[in-house]
């Protein structure tokens, strides 16, 4: 309702304004034409015929929508419009005197019109001259001694909101705002902390010109997907500079500091609809407990401690054997829920168990989240007994550790490269489910694993990679022309990962719907024309060839476990079948694989082959006769 009275009050406004401007133009240009002595017969048809001639000018600003312009923001172009407009409708008052019987001098209708064009011009610029002199004192010191760049906002709503607060505390580290667009209609028109909204986003180039605009804040924290791609290259098109809010939660921050400003990238218009979860569940699980992450420092294991930060829990303590990404997180954290949050940061390995105990012993947790792992499928070809330690038995030593000092519940991360896996990487976290499964036969711990794909933007992802190739002027490398990748978003495999921990069932492995598999050429495509550029045109795509233990395709599910997949209470998170295993063979395994590992590197690949039948080892250049897997069977 105030939007609607405001702009009518404008409108108004300005319209009385171009009243008075019309009517003493008439006066004046009749004075001049006859020498400031008008014969009566004169002003009489001038007085008669004025209704006619206000309906004219003012009929032909309201068509050409002369009002809808924001004064305070015009540019040379408005004001070239408004004396055209003022034109425009003097040849229509010359049509109207011609076909009427009440006359008026062509002279006069001819002066009027110039009368017109100049009050018209310089009424604007007197208001904008007089708001300008209303602003506050140190706005003003501020425009002109050039602290902050013009900044353009996209969104009007709590993201666009806390942008404005940030610039406001600091100019000279944030820009100065001078407009900002939202396609919502009930926006248009109004004002957020003094800063008008200016129009639609579609309106982006034309406000960056006209605002002289050097930066561009996409301020839509919600906004995904092809919808953010659009936004984006609409952004990229004005050749302004380019950042996006990337934390919905940096919204909520009371203490002043700087907003989560990135560039966008890829991963932002890749990732897919939010992801709805059971507080409720999660709550019950995390709320006021103790919470262990080992790999805490990670890309995935960083972005499940944000994750339980939000659930309040007791404690949360950061495992990593890097300590500088678990000091940044630590940081990071204390900034956002105060110097005095509950997280604690330990250093350790997951394969000393002499340290977990120690950790277990001082701090009890309730929930351990089992992130730890070597990921990387190349060096992992070249060192696989260190593989084989760190996947297979450091995860046995945090499961035997959190079973003997009370854990409640265990939850490790899994992959997609588990399923048939074709890498040592991939073949030791397939046994680290066996593993898990044959453990929560008899153990009191609920224990479970999480399986799913890629994840955008974690270390060694593909996105990464491709745009400092980009950055360097290519060429981007690609290993197979055919090679598609199932991704997800780093809050979004935590969100499910989380999810998934609070269920009840234990030795279930959880596998996540990560929808329809990514062609990797397409996506390389789509990432360089993001930067502004064309695919083997400005960047080279060059294949290199598939890298040890690299297939083509990958897969969520084993061949015997596809007929069998089981919803649960969540859409996007599936349990595959449990499958007969023989424990006593699983066991002599693990004991042949911890001495080869220890002491006869060389059996170690030979061994998992031996424990895993669809273990398939692909050797530099090999494809992978696998098909791809379109989706996940739900029975």
């Amino acid at each position: 309702m105030l939007k609607p009275l405001k702009t009518a009050r404008r409108i108004i406004a300005l319209l009385l304004l171009d009243i008075a401007c019309v009517v003493f133009a008439f006066l004046a240009a009749a004075y001049l034409r006859f020498e400031f002595s008008i014969p009566s017969v004169i002003m009489d048809n001038l007085l008669r015929a004025l209704p006619f001639l206000l309906l004219a000018y003012l009929g032909t600003f309201l068509l050409l929508k002369v009002y809808t312009v924001m004064w305070r923001y015009a540019t040379g172009r408005n004001f070239v419009f408004q004396a055209a407009a003022a034109g425009i409708a003097g040849l229509v008052t010359l049509l109207v005197n011609h076909f009427s019987l009440i006359t008026v001098p062509r002279s006069v209708l001819l002066i009027a019109c110039l009368f017109v064009m100049a009050l018209g011009t310089a009424s604007r610029l007197t208001a904008r001259s007089y708001r300008w002199h209303q602003q506050r004192p140190e706005e003003r010191r501020a425009r002109k001694s050039g602290i902050g760049a013009p900044m353009l906002i996209v969104g009007a709503g709590e993201g666009g909101n806390y942008i404005l607060g940030q610039s406001r505390r600091n100019p000279h580290l944030h820009g100065r705002p001078v407009a900002l667009v939202d396609d919502a209609p009930d926006k248009q028109g109004m004002r957020v902390q003094n800063v008008p909204v200016l129009g639609k986003i579609a309106d982006i180039p034309a406000l960056a010109e006209h605002l002289d605009i050097a930066e561009i804040i996409i301020a839509l924290p919600s906004v995904k997907g092809e919808r953010l791609r659009e936004i984006v290259s609409l952004c990229n098109a004005t050749g302004c500079k380019v950042r996006i809010l990337s934390d919905p939660g940096a919204c909520e921050q009371t203490a002043p500091g700087a907003p989560q400003l990135r560039e966008p990238n890829l991963a932002d218009f890749l990732s897919r609809e939010e992801v709805i979860l059971d507080s409720g569940l999660i709550s019950g699980i995390l709320g006021g407990k103790t919470v262990l992450v080992t790999g805490g420092g990670g890309s995935i294991g960083s972005e499940i401690c944000r994750q339980v930060m939000k659930f309040s829990p007791k404690a949360l303590l950061v495992f990593d054997i890097y300590e500088n990404c678990a000091y940044e997180l630590l940081m990071e954290l204390r900034q956002r829920y105060g110097a005095d949050c509950p997280v604690q940061v330990l250093v350790g390995s997951v394969r000393d168990r002499a340290r977990l105990d120690e950790v277990m012993a001082a701090f009890h947790p309730d929930v351990v989240f089992h992130a730890a792992a070597h990921k990387h499928v190349p060096l992992m070809e070249v060192c696989p007994a260190e593989a084989v330690k760190n996947n297979v038995f450091g995860t046995l030593e945090v499961m035997q550790s959190a079973e003997a000092h009370g854990v409640g519940r265990f939850v490790m991360l899994s992959t997609d490269k588990a399923v048939n896996p074709s890498s040592v990487m991939g073949a030791t976290k397939r046994v680290a489910e066996l593993l898990m499964q044959q453990f929560a036969k008899t153990s009191r711990m609920k224990c479970m694993a999480v399986r799913f794909g890629n994840v955008l933007g974690s270390h060694g992802s593909v996105i990464p990679l491709f745009e400092r190739q980009i950055r360097t002027g290519g060429p981007v490398t690609l290993t197979h022309q055919d090679m598609t990748r199932y991704f997800m978003t780093i809050p979004e495999a935590a969100q499910l990962v989380l999810q998934a921990g609070s269920m009840e069932d234990s030795g279930r492995i959880y596998v996540l719907d990560m929808g329809q598999p990514v062609l990797i050429r397409s996506l390389a495509e789509k990432l360089i024309r993001f930067y502004g550029l064309e695919p083997d045109v400005d960047i080279e795509i060059k294949v290199t060839g598939l890298r040890p233990g690299e297939k083509l395709y990958e897969e969520l599910l084993l061949v015997e476990e596809q007929g069998g997949i089981i919803k649960t209470s969540h859409d996007k998170i599936m349990v595959a079948p449990p499958l007969k295993r023989d424990g006593q063979a699983l066991q002599k395994g693990l004991a042949r694989l911890k001495e080869a590992a220890t002491r006869q590197h060389g059996l170690v690949v030979p061994l998992l082959e031996e424990m895993l039948p669809n273990f398939k080892h692909l050797s530099n250049g090999e494809e992978a006769a696998a098909e791809p897997t379109q989706g996940i069977p739900v029975s």
